[in-house]
């Protein structure tokens, strides 16, 4: 069935009885359901509005509001100049259908005191990743795409991966990696679960938790809600909004939703969200999924939750492969309560972390390695605030929220056509218009060491040039 969103206008006052009824009637003599109605969009002025709200309410479907300055950029087919005027684009209604990048079905209808448009709603690309920007490309390309350090794994992991090689024809024996994790996060065994990367750990959840109301806070990396999906689960989304730095408004989250999945630092937005406001999304018989892939990459681990045994329902998910560059290797753990880890590693296939990873995970977790972690994580915050400077100077690009991860994300004019001529001057970034909440005016940058960084800075502005003729 396609997913249809409803853009919706109105005046002051304009009632609940008559928004549906006009929605009612489009999607009607469109030879559309109701059912099919993924949410109703509008402008963010109007989000506010009873008769808007109620008849988000009485659908069941979230309502979306959009910056009057986002809405004025979408070319509408059928212009209003009053309300152009009033409300700086031409149809509040069209433009808000518009405004998630799908195809306009039904051109605006009106009634006595509401507008109403039908969209279809733009499909994101869940399972395109980083690594797609840089396939096939025989290393021609500087990778700003996929957000594994630089330089790694070093040569002392290497060589800690390579001798255990003579023991792979024994079955592999988790126990000592299982129990370097409980030592690193203070936590007793039976929190722990180890996985073949952070992927597999969200494939495990949507099989093994039974949720019932899953909502995923978009925008964030995408491999959660695709499982979800994949385990048969209708998957409902809490959007962070651009104009509010992508910070999370608890409140947003459906107090009835039983599983909750979000980033932190999220991946791509590189906004780090108080632990604070995270633990404030725990509630009895609710599994609060924090992803924390990306944390060892903030100096001092602040606002981590992982080893936090005061928040009910906590699940958190790391990653070993980012910073010590295992993304081949497949190396990730679970910190849950024991209940929930038992339900999870009944999900697994027997022997599901291989030898070499097991190594691999004992090696990242040594005192040692711990420490160069923390020193790579403060290189890149240096090196993140270069990129940033450096960004700065570009009256085309807007970074939105404060970056905190070894990546950035920005908002460019023509970003597209920015991306394919950064590609033809030797550089792969990612684009973001995959991301539920993002179009195709974003894209990720991965934080490289200053000289690649220089060199980035100067195709840019070569590709904004060739962008802007």
């Amino acid at each position: 069935m396609t997913r249809l969103v409803v853009g919706v206008g109105g005046r002051a006052g304009v009632s609940v009885a008559e928004v549906c009824a006009l929605i009612e009637e489009t999607l009607r003599g469109a030879g559309l359901t109701v059912e099919a109605v993924a949410a109703l969009a509008t402008v963010e002025a109007k989000t506010a509005e009873p008769g808007i709200v109620g008849a988000a309410e009485r659908f069941g479907v979230p309502l979306v509001g959009h910056p009057a300055e986002e809405l004025a950029r979408i070319s509408v087919p059928h212009p209003s100049g009053a309300v152009r005027e009033a409300a700086g684009t031409g149809s509040v209604a069209e433009a808000a259908a518009l405004a998630g990048g799908g195809e306009l079905l039904v051109p605006k209808r009106r009634s006595m005191a509401a507008t109403c448009a039908v969209a279809t709603v733009q499909p994101h690309d869940l399972r395109h990743h980083g690594d797609a920007e840089v396939l096939d490309a025989g290393g021609a390309l500087v990778d700003l795409a996929v957000n594994v350090r630089a330089d790694t794994p070093p040569v002392w992991l290497k060589e800690r991966i390579a001798a255990c090689l003579g023991d792979l024809a024994a079955y592999p024996d988790g126990r000592a990696a299982r129990a370097a994790v409980a030592r690193r996060h203070g936590l007793p065994t039976e929190r722990v679960l180890l996985t073949a990367g952070a992927a597999e750990a969200f494939v495990l959840i949507a099989r093994a938790l039974d949720a019932v109301r899953p909502v995923v806070v978009h925008p964030q990396f995408t491999e959660p809600e695709a499982a979800l999906r994949d385990a048969g689960h209708q998957v409902e989304r809490v959007l962070l909004r651009a104009a509010d730095g992508f910070r999370l408004d608890p409140e947003a989250v459906p107090e009835d939703a039983d599983l909750v999945v979000i980033g932190n630092p999220t991946n791509p937005t590189s906004v780090l969200h108080p632990a604070a406001t995270l633990a404030a999304l725990a509630r009895p018989g609710r599994i609060l999924v924090v992803d924390e892939a990306f944390m060892d990459a903030v100096p001092g681990e602040r606002e981590a939750l992982a080893g936090r045994l005061d928040v009910p329902g906590l699940v958190v998910l790391r990653s070993l492969t980012k910073t010590w560059g295992l993304a081949g290797l497949r190396i990730g753990y679970v910190l849950a309560e024991p209940e929930v880890i038992a339900k999870l590693a009944a999900a697994q296939p027997l022997w599901p972390v291989s030898t070499p990873a097991l190594v691999a995970a004992e090696a990242c977790l040594e005192p040692s390695a711990l420490a160069e972690a923390e020193a790579a994580a403060g290189r890149i915050a240096v090196d993140r605030a270069h990129l940033l400077a450096g960004l700065s100077e570009f009256d085309e690009v807007t970074v939105m929220g404060e970056a905190e991860g070894p990546f950035v994300l920005i908002r460019v004019e023509g970003a597209m056509e920015v991306r394919t001529r950064l590609r033809a001057l030797g550089f792969a970034v990612r684009r973001g218009d995959t991301f539920p909440g993002l179009d195709g005016s974003w894209l990720r940058l991965a934080v490289r060491d200053r000289a690649t960084t220089g060199r980035l800075l100067q195709a840019l502005d070569h590709a904004l040039a060739l962008a802007g003729r």
